[in-house]
Order: structure tokens, then sequence, then C-alpha cells
């Protein structure tokens, strides 16, 4: 069910089309992946958009003297990419957020390519929720993980 992710390109930030996958069409152990390198100016956006001007985020000198030796991106921003794939792709479009659980394990540097995986673990017909296990990955190394509590749309509701 998961389609091999294609390399990293100047236009490429996912593998799959965008729309919606009604909960009539899921089923346990369906993932959608999304590719994005993570840039200094999605840092800077995030930065202020989110009013967090973390110097560990922005600042090259305070950064290189932290625990982290170096800049990092913001939690946050990496745990958006998995909003994406949710909103986006699984379920898609239509689905609402009812619950996240996130573990940050490593941190993700300016210029590291991050692919987040969304998978289906568990499916409540009766009641439209979806329960979705959530990795965010540089290489082979998880840096965030978690999982989401959805209200998948319906064909029959939507």
């Amino acid at each position: 069910m998961l389609d091999k992710p294609q390399p990293f390109g100047p236009n490429r930030n996912d593998n799959l089309p965008r729309g919606t996958i009604y909960i009539e069409d899921l089923e346990v152990g369906m993932e959608r992946t999304l590719l994005k390198q993570v840039t200094d100016r999605d840092i800077e956006m995030f930065a202020e958009v989110s009013s967090d001007r973390n110097p560990v985020h922005l600042d090259d000198a305070y950064a290189k003297e932290s625990v982290f030796e170096g800049r990092i991106a913001h939690g946050m921003l990496t745990a958006g990419l998995i909003s994406a794939v949710i909103g986006e792709q699984l379920p898609g479009h239509g689905t609402i957020y009812l619950g996240q659980t996130l573990k940050f394990v490593a941190p993700v540097r300016p210029g590291d390519p991050v692919e987040t995986r969304v998978k289906v673990l568990a499916i409540d017909h009766a009641k439209r929720r979806v329960t979705l296990d959530c990795r965010c990955l540089v290489g082979d190394t998880v840096v965030v993980k978690g999982e989401a509590l959805v209200l998948a749309p319906s064909r029959k509701f939507d």
C-alpha cells in the first residue's frame, strides 16, 4: 500500500496525491508519507508565525554552545509535517484532529531531509475515529514519534 518514495528535488514534497480517503475506504495498515527538506527559511517562517524565537533555532553562535552543538528546527515544525500528511493524504481533506501524542527523540537540523510516515493502526467505524501511528525520520533515525486520533470523513455524513 505504501508507494515507494521518490528522491528529493526542488519541487519534491510528497509522493502521493492529495485529497480524501473516506473512512469506508480506510484499512488497517494503510500508510502515506511526505518528504520535506527542512530549510533555514522554514525555521525562520515558523519562528515568525509561532513567536518562538528561541536562539537555539536562529542563532548559530548561541546554538553551537548548546547541548545540540548547532542550530535545530523547532520540534513543532517537524510535528507539523504529521499534520500535513493527515490533513492532505491520510485520511486527508475533511479530517478533524481529536488528539495527538508526540515524543521528540532526536533533533532535526537545517538542511535535513525529513520523511514523515502516517499509518492506520485502528478504525472505529461506528464513531468514525481512526488511530494513526506517526513517525518522522531523518535517514534511519526516528526524530519524532507518536499517535494521532482523528475523526475521518465519511461519504454518509460529509
